[in-house]
């Protein structure tokens, strides 16, 4: 059996179009991810400032619902202004 010295290469544009393709794949992953973040829940800015407007409520539970109602009526007036 004879076993070849040197594998065969490939050639510079096979190289290239590689490049370009994987390129293209993790560009377009990217994309996807930070579209997932930025159309999932709320911006920061409001949770934060959820959380000042309900700082004195002493229980998760009503730390929850006061922050929900704060974002919804916020969102409500975003929403309306537009």
């Amino acid at each position: 059996m004879c076993v070849p010295s040197n594998p065969p290469t490939a050639r510079p544009i096979q190289k290239v179009a590689a490049a370009a393709i994987a390129t293209v794949i993790t560009l377009g992953i990217a994309w996807v991810i930070g579209t997932l973040f930025q159309s999932r829940g709320a911006p920061l800015e409001f949770v934060v400032a959820a959380e000042r407007a309900c700082a004195d409520k002493n229980y998760q539970s009503d730390l929850q619902v006061c922050m929900n109602n704060w974002m919804t009526a916020r969102q409500e007036r975003t929403v309306a202004a537009r």
